[in-house]
């Protein structure tokens, strides 16, 4: 029989000989402790399995083992300082016996907690050494940077133990790195245990590897080759050399073909995928992203959190389309700032957001191709599967792109694209925005995509699986107050937050109602008086009382896709003429007819609606269409002053009803 090949290759190693068995190899390798620091060429010899084998190396140890199996303590092998700060560790942070729920939620905590302190290595002395920079972990899908500092020890041998900073644009990551910086950061630990570290059995060690996925521990296990890597550049001159198998060629995104180039936005559903394989047809130099926001991560102990999922089909898809290069870009920072916090902020207000409206302008096409254009990549467009049209429209020279509805009145999703103005508009495009629902479908079969028969998702697109309230709450809290019969003036039941509650809203206020009052039913709010925390409610909703309420109000913050009030003008006395207009009080096919008349420098305005509306909430977003045509023409927001008017008439209100 042929003897099979041996490998042989030189690279710098340490003295103290260990020997690893892995994927059919053994490997030799040596650590010298810290007080004889310097550079020594090794040999590593890779050897296939042979017969006459010992026991040992024919079964080598798994790479990945749950600590709570029976025969974890005969594989996990770990520098005793180690050992001892995990179980101190596991001990604080994660207890046995602690349900998986539970412990996602400390690890989230823990998390919050170390993004809050946000301190650096403050143990530098004058003997210390750190670090030049923070740096990325290769291999975490949410963006994790870490930074390593030695610290000389009291010992009378000459060594160092490790001090970690770091940060992640995830809580559930951020909580991973804070508990990787407890374990080895621990006095105990010398630099020369962490050197000594199998990255590939942390996780294990924790307890935590059953109850992370793959990803995670991945994610750890790449968190701990970093730090070790930046120890071995401080302790050396020159970094160490690693020997690898084969190594990955990236793919240069700016390509050298002709043809137009495409960024794609690829979310793991159907329609992007579609819209993929569309735009490789049409010729088109395609590139996908993921985009990975936060909220997916921090608050995954809410709900079902399927992005990992997400980001698996994206890559099943790409190789199926030809291996189409996909790229991972992470904007959790950006995420907070521009759609969350105005969530929270407005729900705190009493006012109704739409984060889906500003998770499109302010991040799929607004900080997303902020990153595009600051960085090295050179793309003419930016594609997503958004039903929706887009058209040319040039004159005197001037070209302005203009937005329209989809032929799928119930798929169209101009509504939540209203925000958009025409220097992102000119970057986009909607390759299935021509295409009804059921069409789409079809080509998935047609092209055979691997995901063709996944469901479409539901809810809002920033929040996945997780509840609205769920998510309110664990900002928010609760801040009870009263409901109020709005024609009675009774008190018939008590609150948990104006947040929880939305003008039209029916289902979900009976349980906070009293009993006398859910008998009368069903009820509906009519308004809210955020100074008071008041939420008003009316089981004659119907009845001409709130006609008007129901039917006019004030908008702000009026927005034209064209740059410029479509077909307005001031009239000959300077005021703003009415203008009848389609519109959207929300997503969906229904289409309302009604008039606008703006105010003052046209920012602000009045509607009056032909038909009453189910609910008319301040902070809920209006989209303006063609009379009778399918352009989106603009947008703008509910006022206060909806609210203010009903509450100025309230005692009217009131008077009226009991003389009825």
């Amino acid at each position: 029989m042929k003897k099979p090949a041996v490998l042989i290759t030189t690279f710098v190693l340490w003295r103290r000989v260990h020997t690893y068995s892995c994927m059919g190899f053994s490997f030799s390798s040596s650590i010298v402790p810290h007080h004889n620091l310097r550079r020594s060429p090794c040999t590593l010899i890779l050897q296939s399995h042979q017969e006459g084998q010992s026991q040992d190396e024919q079964h080598p140890s798994p790479l990945f083992l749950d600590a709570t199996s029976s025969a974890a303590a005969s594989y996990i092998h770990l520098p005793s300082s180690i050992a001892a700060s995990i179980d101190k560790v596991k001990h604080k942070y994660l207890p046995p016996n602690t349900t998986t729920d539970a412990i996602n939620k400390r690890i989230v905590q823990m998390g919050l907690d170390w993004s809050r302190k946000q301190q650096p290595n403050t143990e530098n002395d004058m003997h210390s050494i750190q670090y030049p920079n923070m740096e990325r972990v290769p291999g975490c899908i949410a963006a994790v940077e870490l930074q390593t500092t030695l610290i000389p020890t009291e010992s009378s041998s000459p060594n160092y133990r490790v001090s970690i900073s770091g940060s992640s644009d995830a809580m559930l990551s951020g909580g991973l790195v804070a508990i990787l910086s407890h374990v080895l950061s621990n006095e105990k630990v010398s630099a020369t245990d962490v050197l000594e570290l199998d990255s590939n059995t942390v996780t294990s060690a924790l307890g935590l590897r059953s109850i992370l996925s793959q990803g995670r521990n991945d994610g750890i296990a790449s968190m701990v080759r970093v730090v070790q890597k930046q120890i071995r550049s401080l302790l050396f001159e020159d970094e160490p050399k690693e020997f690898t198998i084969s190594e990955t060629k990236q793919t240069n995104l700016k390509q050298t073909s002709a043809k137009p180039k495409v960024a794609m936005l690829l979310s793991g559903g159907v329609d992007s995928s579609v819209a993929l394989h569309l735009l490789l047809q049409q010729n088109y130099n395609v590139t996908a992203f993921y985009l990975r926001i936060w909220l997916e991560d921090e608050l995954a102990h809410l709900g079902e959190c399927p992005w990992e999922d997400d980001l698996n089909v994206c890559k099943a898809v790409c190789e199926h389309a030809g291996n189409v290069p996909l790229h991972t870009v992470s904007l959790g920072k950006e995420y907070r700032e521009r759609v969350v916090q105005y969530t929270i902020d407005e729900a705190r207000k009493g006012r109704t957001p739409n984060p889906d409206i500003n998770c499109n302008s302010r991040v799929k096409f607004g900080c997303f191709l902020e990153y595009i254009e600051n960085s090295d990549m050179e793309f003419d467009y930016v594609a997503s599967g958004h039903y929706a049209r887009l058209e040319d429209d040039v004159k005197d020279g001037t070209k302005t792109r203009r937005l329209y509805r989809a032929p799928d009145t119930v798929k169209d999703q101009s509504y939540f694209l209203c925000a958009l103005t025409q220097k992102q508009l000119s970057k986009v495009l909607f390759p299935i925005g021509n295409y009804q629902k059921s069409q789409v479908r079809e080509l998935a079969a047609d092209f055979q995509l691997p995901n063709r028969n996944r469901p479409d998702s539901q809810g809002l697109c920033f929040l996945g699986k997780v509840k609205f309230d769920d998510f309110i709450a664990s900002y928010l809290g609760e801040q009870p107050g009263d409901i109020i019969d709005a024609l009675s003036g009774d008190v018939i039941g008590r609150h948990n937050g104006l947040w929880y509650h939305t003008v039209g809203q029916r289902k979900g206020i009976g349980p906070v109602l009293f009993p006398i009052a859910t008998a009368h039913g069903p009820w509906y709010v009519v308004a809210k008086d955020q100074e008071n925390n008041i939420v008003f409610v009316s089981n004659r909703y119907d009845e001409e009382n709130f006609a008007q309420a129901r039917s006019e109000f004030e908008v702000e913050d009026i927005r034209w896709i064209a740059a410029k009030s479509p077909a307005l003008s001031l009239d000959g006395n300077a005021s703003w003429s009415e203008i009848q207009l389609d519109m959207k009080i929300r997503h969906g096919p229904k289409i309302v007819q009604g008039t606008l008349l703006l105010k003052d420098d046209g920012s602000v305005g009045n509607i009056r609606l032909e038909k009453k509306d189910g609910g008319l909430a301040p902070g809920q977003y209006v989209v303006f269409y063609e009379k009778g045509g399918d352009e989106c023409l603009g947008s703008g927001v509910i006022s206060d002053l909806h609210w203010t008017n009903f509450l100025q008439h309230y005692d009217e209100l009131k008077i009226a009803s009991s003389q009825r």
